[in-house]
């Protein structure tokens, strides 16, 4: 009898052990591209590259290289390039957002302080039908911008927490709080609990369920549905900014980028 619990303990054991390791999985190396950047951005699906140069934003493709610049706005705080043609910048020391068209050439300025009901934004992004997702911090509330109307609606129940990471896309606001707590609120304003997340020093949320996520100079991905882990392996050692697209996983060090074919289990 003892043997049966020794051996029932020991195949315990030792599938814990196999499941809590990562599975790895080896990208391959598609080619790299020289830029002289403080920060990458990350990728379109025309293959144009976003990154800034002392506060100036860049787009680089094979053709040309083209610039904006607004030094009377502080510091960019967030570049969202979800739309290419709609590209949005987020100046928060100054509360206002810019959007710039597929040349960088600016078509549109919001400047939040001026509004009737006056809004302090601390995190930006686009959202579907000409809107923009804020998080109002005088309300602690996310609400929806229309870009047309130039009507503000709030949504949703005030959010305590504070953001660690923020990112969005057409249809949710996602945040990862300083707790690790990964939530999503959608157009109607319903937040989602999705999962307790592992700590990280760089992260990108790829969909309802995965985190890419870069810890001790290593780079992972995590199915929080499937409870699965894998790492990535990659031939940098170390590197200042990833960004995943298409299957494509950009690699941003202080010699360029690298790209990788990256096809996600």
């Amino acid at each position: 009898m003892k043997k049966l619990v020794f051996l029932f303990l020991f195949l315990f054991l030792a599938s814990a052990i196999v499941t809590s390791q990562s599975i790895k999985i080896l990208p391959v190396r598609i080619d790299s591209v020289e830029i002289n950047a403080d920060k990458f951005i990350g990728t379109d699906g025309f293959k144009n590259y976003y990154y800034s140069k002392n506060n100036l934003l860049f787009k680089k493709n094979a053709e040309a290289v083209l610039q904006y610049q607004e030094l009377s706005l502080g510091t960019i705080t967030k570049v969202d390039i979800q739309n290419p043609l709609k590209i949005i910048l987020f100046y928060e020391q100054f509360n206002t957002v810019v959007i710039l068209d597929k040349q960088l050439n600016e078509v549109q300025r919001i400047e939040f302080s001026k509004l009737e009901n006056s809004i302090v934004a601390s995190a930006i992004g686009i959202a579907g039908q000409n809107k923009l997702w804020i998080f109002n911090s005088l309300k602690q509330q996310l609400g929806l911008y229309d870009l047309v109307t130039a009507q503000y609606r709030e949504i949703g129940t005030n959010i305590r927490e504070v953001f660690n990471y923020y990112q969005t896309n057409y249809n949710y606001f996602q945040w990862i709080s300083i707790n690790k707590q990964w939530n999503a609120c959608d157009l109607y304003g319903k937040i989602y609990t999705i999962a307790k997340v592992d700590s990280f020093e760089e992260c990108q949320i790829i969909d309802e369920n995965k985190l890419l996520f870069l810890k001790d100079n290593t780079l992972f991905l995590r199915d929080y549905k499937l409870d699965k882990q894998y790492e990535i392996k990659i031939v940098e050692k170390s590197f200042l900014k990833f960004y995943y697209k298409d299957q494509i996983l950009s690699i941003f060090t202080n010699q360029g980028i690298t790209n990788y074919k990256l096809t996600l289990p």
